[in-house]
């Protein structure tokens, strides 16, 4: 089944006209030694075409921009797109994140991403976190101009190294 996002306000439908967000909770681990995840997330389409980036989470504050030397370890964003990058990337790179529910405002991302109802794209969250693991999950949504439309009701959930992910209507 597929979740459609529609305000009502007094019986009107009303569209949020792009007016999402994607959360991402990242999960406290009980390890011995523990490092913040490096976290991307990224729009591809239905032919597996890298559309856009939407987030980059890492240690832009390293000295020499040594924190980037981590970056290909998220692999299959870095294969996509990370690779063809000069670092910092304005817009979408930011600080690695503690444990917690974070979210991302989508609506400057959905303005650029073209209308296809009939198209399905996928939201992909890779994490990738030093003496730990590495974990990928994805999002298949449809977009209209002003509708997003995950196509799945089953929630996206992680096991390690990221908790639920989800596209939702903004709460600002």
């Amino acid at each position: 089944m597929k979740k459609t996002f529609l305000l009502s306000l007094s019986g009107m439908a009303v569209s949020l006209a792009g007016d999402y967000e994607l959360v991402i909770e990242i999960p406290s681990l009980d390890v011995s030694e523990y490092h913040r995840p490096y976290v991307a997330a990224w729009i591809e389409d239905d032919g597996r075409d890298h559309v856009m980036d939407v987030a980059l989470w890492y240690d832009v504050a390293m000295k020499n921009g040594s924190g980037e030397k981590w970056l290909k370890d998220i692999r299959k964003w870095w294969r996509v797109s990370g690779r063809a990058l000069e670092f910092p990337v304005e817009g979408f790179s930011g600080p690695t994140q503690p444990p917690g529910t974070h979210s991302v405002a989508l609506k400057d991302y959905l303005a650029k991403l073209p209308a296809a109802p009939d198209k399905v794209y996928k939201l992909y969250v890779e994490a990738s976190r030093e003496v730990g693991g590495r974990e990928m999950l994805a999002i298949p949504f449809s977009w209209d101009g002003e509708t997003l439309t995950v196509q799945s009701d089953e929630p996206v959930v992680g096991k390690n190294e990221l908790g639920p992910i989800s596209l939702q209507p903004s709460q600002s």
